[in-house]
């Protein structure tokens, strides 16, 4: 693994990106530290899911985007991927034909042909043997992905970056459908990996987001309107105005809405 002191951190310059003449991020300036767990959280139409299209290279922009001291914007999704940065969807992208082992075993990249990927292993490489205890699968090794849960699947493409060595992980909605114990389990996963990775997680559950964000940036119209940890982005009053309609000067805990208020990006 990369020793993770030598990571830097998400830095993000004047970015815009524009469809067809409307500006859906519109000059965000975005400092993401080694480490952090970040969450990204705004209205319909905030810029979040573009934001991190552009980082990982499925939108052009404009500005500049610089991870671990490299420049990614122009460089191809595949190129960007191999600079240590990984994303996931709101919909688990796994192998459900294929066990959980076989899953993280063509992640790791282990170059082993189709016929042998299929046969048993006597042996777990170390890399997926630790993807599979980090991510809390090891007792479903064997198990196809298919007959998973909801949250598990989830938990298992977060494996599949994992056993990549990915040094950025950036999660759309990651417990978008799961019950209160997986978006639990949920959240102490993203602690444990943002130990020696960075995180940064688009989110519209509030109550997930005060739980384990350790930081927060709010969009708003394709600029960022806020930044801070949780108490002091729910305390500013430009945050009550675009969640609530109006300010609030009391009672600033219930100043960022609950998961029902915010619908998709």
């Amino acid at each position: 693994m990369t020793d993770f002191t030598d990571s830097a951190g998400l830095e993000i310059r004047e970015l815009r990106v524009t469809f067809d003449g409307f500006t859906a991020v519109d000059g965000v300036d975005l400092d993401v530290r080694p480490g952090d767990l970040r969450f990204l959280i705004g209205p319909n139409g905030a810029g979040k899911t573009t934001l991190v299209d552009a980082v990982t290279g499925l939108v052009r922009a404009t500005g500049s985007v610089r991870f671990a001291g490299a420049d990614l914007l122009g460089r191809s999704v595949h190129r960007i991927a191999r600079s240590g940065i990984g994303r996931t969807f709101q919909t688990a992208a796994v192998f459900e034909e294929l066990t959980v082992l076989q899953n993280l075993d063509i992640a790791a990249g282990a170059g082993r042909g189709a016929l042998t990927m299929l046969r048993r292993r006597r042996g777990v490489p170390e890399s997926v043997a630790r993807a599979l205890e980090t991510v809390g699968l090891t007792g479903l090794a064997d198990s196809p992905a298919g007959t998973l849960a909801h949250g598990q699947k989830q938990w298992l493409e977060i494996g599949m970056l994992l056993v990549q060595d990915v040094r950025l992980l950036l999660l759309d909605e990651p417990v978008a459908g799961m019950s209160q114990d997986e978006r639990q389990a949920t959240g102490e996963l993203l602690q444990r990996i943002s130990g020696e990775r960075t995180v940064v997680v688009i989110e519209h559950d509030m109550d997930f987001m005060r739980s384990f964000a350790r930081s927060v940036s709010v969009l708003h119209a394709g600029r960022v309107l806020s930044e801070g940890t949780v108490a002091e982005v729910q305390a500013d009053p430009r945050v009550q105005e675009v969640y609530l309609g109006h300010t609030r000067t009391e009672d600033t805990s219930a100043a960022v809405p609950g998961p029902t208020a915010v619908q998709e990006a």
